[in-house]
């Protein structure tokens, strides 16, 4: 029997066919499902991708959220950190509340905090639920992500986080458009970030952080076809600083770069932009220098000033 694979969330159709669980609701106190497998609209079976049970409940949120008073809570090995434990092993912070923005990022860029699409759904279908990361061995420290976290008053560089295997696309400004239209039509694929561009003999060039190496590699003809006078950059690294408010933090960009400089490690690009809620530093993946990095980083963590 075939399987569908890399499936995607359809809000309407999904509501549709929510009668079912909607009247099983209504009995019980507690419906128990699969975490992943659904089927399409022809009634194939299907499956998401990795971090499919994330996106599973996410969506049953939306679905639920237009009736229901809805929540979503996550029980997990530990609340959301400032940094990844397996890397930062001293002065991390227990992070109370971030934002669908925060999170979405530090997902995509390594963090272990939920899948970045069920965010990301949850946001493209304009609905405003708490979501709780519970830490199963403590359950006392919880996590709680909503559109704009009521709690202003932590650090504002929330999370110091980096992805190894990335790599970085080069292409005309005016070719780009078409293959941004591409991935998310064709190919469903959102794993990337736009950089800030820069100009060469009178043209403005896009740059366009993949952060799957290896998905480049295999759809390397299909990028390139884009463009004739695009390359592609791979064994990249990036070290990313996210919080929605960064901007209350004095010269943080200048020391997040000073500190890897000190790791003895290259600095090959900086995306700093006070609107997107990061700051990405880029270096070049070899060996252990993205943990290095991370590690610098976050000692700088607790001792800036912010505002």
């Amino acid at each position: 029997m075939k399987i569908y694979e890399s499936a995607n969330f359809l809000a309407t159709q999904s509501s549709e066919n929510l009668g079912a669980m909607e009247s099983m609701l209504e009995k019980n106190d507690v419906l128990s499902m699969g975490g992943f497998i659904g089927k399409t609209t022809s009634g194939l079976e299907t499956t998401y991708e990795r971090g499919g049970s994330d996106r599973t409940a996410a969506d049953l949120g939306i679905l639920f959220s237009k009736k229901y008073n809805t929540r979503i809570d996550f029980e997990k090995d530990s609340a959301v950190l400032s940094a990844d434990p397996r890397v930062v092993k001293e002065e991390l912070e227990y992070i109370t509340h971030l934002s669908y923005n925060e999170a979405r990022i530090a997902g995509m860029f390594g963090m272990k905090i939920l899948d970045p699409i069920a965010i990301k759904e949850i946001v493209e279908n304009g609905v405003d639920m708490p979501i709780t990361i519970t830490d199963m061995g403590n359950p006392a420290k919880v996590t709680t992500i909503e559109r704009s976290p009521g709690d202003k008053n932590g650090h504002p560089l929330k999370i110091v986080t980096g992805k190894k295997n990335c790599a970085i696309l080069r292409m005309e400004s005016e070719s780009s458009q078409n293959l941004f239209e591409s991935l998310d039509k064709v190919k469903r694929y959102s794993e990337f970030v736009v950089l800030s561009p820069f100009t060469k003999d009178d043209i403005e060039f896009t740059r366009i952080l993949f952060l799957d190496g290896d998905y480049v590699k295999r759809n390397e003809r299909y990028v390139l076809g884009f463009d004739p006078l695009a390359s592609i950059t791979y064994n990249r690294g990036v070290i990313t600083l996210i919080g929605d408010e960064m901007w209350r933090v004095q010269q943080i960009a200048s020391k997040a770069s000073s500190r890897v400089g000190e790791a003895g490690l290259n600095i090959l690009n900086m995306d700093a932009q006070e609107e997107t809620s990061r700051i990405i530093i880029v270096t070049e993946d070899s060996g252990n220098n993205i943990e290095r990095a991370i590690c610098a980083v976050h000692a700088e963590r607790s001792k800036i000033k912010f505002v």
